[in-house]
């Protein structure tokens, strides 16, 4: 699963690559091009987690392993996605109770690698995230995550309220953080557990905290109200895991 930045070279290759959805980290577009593809690209680009960066012909040319960029050239992350049930196997293997971690609308790259890792160092079997409103695997998070991406599984779905459904008939329970909730070390979170966690702005969408079990709140004792969303991944991460050992 292991991941190697790669190139895309000339507007329609890469006007076919943000259409498709790959997870493209940085564009290198040519500084003051103007003209209709050129700017299909950067409305394109827009739409997802992909960083702009204007520079002159040199740097491209530099950059160019095939000689024609046309102006335009992506880098990308390649590595593949995971199934849920490959999650699944991955805790009968070692035969454990299932833990996954859920990713609801997790837009910041770095966030989402520092939950990854944050995930494989407390031993969960895998990550879950939706396929719209979130970042993908892009290198940013390839790198954030320090590694953890070529160990603790990923999988890409399109409606995690749906997913939670199938999981729970596999005999998990779920959790969701939100400030609103019972106090984490009030709840019982052991056995084969689903933590689901939302973006710092809005948190678990209505949706899927439905869906959940049991809702958990970290007591917070400072001035500020709320923690950074791979921050409070680890805390009731760890919370899970305690329960988990003791």
């Amino acid at each position: 699963m292991g991941y190697q930045e790669f190139k895309i070279e000339g507007r329609n290759a890469v006007i076919e690559a943000l259409r498709s959805g790959k997870p493209i980290d940085k564009l290198y577009i040519l500084d003051g091009c103007q003209d209709g593809p050129i700017n299909t690209i950067k409305k394109e680009a827009k739409k997802g987690d992909t960083i702009l960066k204007f520079v002159t012909k040199e740097v491209l040319d530099r950059m160019s392993e095939t000689g024609k960029h046309q102006g335009v050239i992506a880098e990308c992350a390649a590595y593949e996605y995971s199934e849920v049930k490959d999650i699944l196997e991955n805790a009968r293997k070692k035969g454990e109770d299932p833990f996954i971690f859920l990713l609801d609308n997790i837009e910041d790259p770095h966030n989402l690698g520092a939950i990854i890792r944050t995930a494989n160092l407390a031993g969960a079997h895998g990550v879950i995230i939706p396929k719209n409103r979130a970042v993908g695997l892009t290198a940013t998070v390839a790198r954030t995550s320090a590694g953890a991406l070529n160990y603790t599984p990923v999988a890409k779905v399109t409606n995690l309220s749906k997913t939670i459904e199938e999981l729970k008939k596999e005999g998990l329970w779920f959790v969701c953080a939100d400030m609103g909730g019972t106090e984490m070390y009030k709840l019982n979170l052991k056995g084969p557990i689903g933590l689901v966690i939302g973006n710092e702005g809005e948190g678990v969408g209505r949706l899927v905290k439905e869906k959940c079990d049991m809702v958990a709140s970290i007591p917070m004792k400072g001035d500020i109200d709320s923690l950074n969303a791979s921050v409070a991944a680890g805390v009731l991460a760890y919370e899970i895991v305690r329960q988990r050992l003791s």
